[in-house]
C-alpha cells in the first residue's frame, strides 16, 4: 500500500499540463526500450531490477507513437479552441481527425483518396515526430480508410487496442469543461480508430482520471470518480470496470506485485482496459520520499513486465505529472528525453488557448 507524498503547495495548472505531457513522454521513452521484450529478457539485459533509469540505455532514448499521438491530440484540441476563441464554431472531433490524418502522413501510410488533405500546422514541421515508432495497427488502418469513424459508424469495430488510451490524457487537461464534455470528447475521438466499447470507455476513464487530478483530487479518488462515471453510462464494457477495480484493490496490498503476477492479474497492456489498469496500479502501489522518487519507482513497475511497456509507462507518467506537476520529473531523465522542446511547445500552445 502506498501513500502519495504531498507537495507543500498545490502545483499550478501550467505545471500540471507540462508535467503530464513530459511525464508521459518519459514513461513512454523508457518503456519503448523494452516494449517487445519478455521480463526474462529485460532482467537478463538490465539486471534483476530491470530497466530503472535512462543511464542504463546504451543508445539515445526515443519516445514512441504514444507520445506522437498524444501531441497530435493536443494539436487537434488546440485548433478547435483557436476557432472557438475567434468566435467560429468548429467540430472538435473533425479537428482531431484531421490532426490524426496529419500524424498518419508522418508514418508514410497511404490514405484513401476520399480523405481530406489537412492544412499543415506547427507540429507537422517538427522532424522528430516523423519517425515510425511501432505504431498501432488499428490506429493506422482506421485512419487509412479515409472515413471518419464514429460510434454509429465505427472503423475497426472489434478492436480494443490500447491506442485509444495512450493518446487521451490531453482531454483531461482542458480547463473549465464538465465531466460530460470530457467523456464525450475522449470517447468520440477514440471511435476515430477503434470501435470496441472498451476502447472508447477506457479512453474516457483515463481522460476523466486526469480531469479530476487537475481539479485537485488525489490519484485514488480521481480513479474512483472516473470508474464510477463510466460505470454509469449506457455503453457497457464490464471488462474495464473489472480491471480497474482489481488495480485499485491490488494496490492496497502491503507488497508490490512482481512482474509475472502483475500481468497475470491485470494483463500485459496490449488492450485498452489492461493498459490503463497496469499504469494506474503502478502509480497507486508505489510511493517515494519525494515526488521524483515516486515517479522513478512507479515507472519501474509500469515498464518492467512482458507486455506493452511504453503504453503502460506513458499512462503512469501522464498520471503522475498531472498530479504532482513538473516537480515529479527527474532532472537527469529530462536531460535524456528526446525533443523536450517540442513537447513543451505543444504544452505552451494548449495553455495559450485555454488560459491566455
Amino acid at each position: 500500500m502506498s501513500v502519495e507524498p504531498s507537495s507543500p503547495v498545490a502545483p499550478s495548472f501550467e505545471s500540471r499540463v507540462h508535467g503530464s505531457l513530459l511525464g508521459g513522454a518519459l514513461g513512454d521513452s523508457l518503456g519503448y526500450a523494452v516494449e517487445f521484450d519478455s521480463i526474462a529478457a529485460i532482467r537478463a539485459h538490465y539486471g534483476a531490477a530491470g530497466l530503472t533509469s535512462f543511464g542504463q540505455l546504451k543508445d539515445a532514448s526515443h519516445f514512441s507513437d504514444d507520445t506522437q499521438m498524444t501531441l497530435y491530440t493536443v494539436d487537434g484540441l488546440v485548433e478547435a479552441l483557436e476557432w472557438a476563441n475567434d468566435g467560429v464554431a468548429a467540430d472538435e472531433i473533425a479537428c482531431l481527425w484531421l490532426a490524426y490524418l496529419r500524424w498518419l502522413n508522418t508514418q508514410d501510410v497511404a490514405v484513401a483518396s476520399s480523405a481530406p488533405v489537412p492544412q499543415p500546422r506547427w507540429i507537422d514541421a517538427q522532424d522528430v515526430l516523423r519517425h515510425r515508432r511501432a505504431p498501432g495497427n488499428a490506429c493506422l488502418s482506421g485512419l487509412a480508410t479515409g472515413q471518419m469513424g464514429t460510434v454509429a459508424r465505427p472503423v475497426n469495430p472489434d478492436s480494443k487496442g490500447c491506442g485509444t488510451v495512450m493518446r487521451s490524457a490531453p482531454f483531461g487537461l482542458i480547463p473549465h469543461i464538465s465531466r460530460e464534455a470530457v467523456y464525450k470528447l475522449s470517447s468520440d475521438a477514440a471511435s476515430l480508430t477503434h470501435g470496441h466499447p472498451s476502447a472508447r470507455l477506457s479512453a474516457a476513464a483515463f481522460s476523466l482520471l486526469i480531469h479530476h487530478l487537475v481539479a485537485g483530487h488525489d490519484v485514488r479518488s480521481a480513479a474512483d470518480e472516473a470508474l464510477h462515471y463510466v460505470n454509469g453510462v449506457p455503453t457497457k464494457a464490464p471488462e474495464l470496470g473489472e480491471r480497474l477495480a482489481a488495480a485499485l484493490q491490488l494496490s492496497l496490498q502491503s507488497t508490490i506485485l512482481n512482474p509475472e503476477d502483475l500481468t497475470a492479474a491485470l494483463g500485459e497492456g496490449w488492450i485498452a482496459e489492461e493498459a490503463l489498469a497496469v499504469g494506474l496500479y503502478s502509480v497507486l502501489a508505489t510511493s517515494g520520499t519525494s515526488p521524483a522518487d515516486h515517479f522513478r519507482n512507479a515507472i519501474a513497475v509500469a515498464i518492467n513486465h512482458s507486455g506493452d511497456s511504453d503504453s503502460t509507462g506513458s499512462i503512469a507518467g501522464n498520471i503522475l505529472g498531472a498530479f504532482y506537476g513538473e516537480e515529479c520529473l527527474p532532472g537527469d531523465w529530462l536531460e535524456a528525453l528526446e525533443a523536450p522542446g517540442v513537447i513543451r511547445g505543444m504544452a505552451g500552445r494548449l495553455l495559450a488557448v485555454t488560459t491566455g
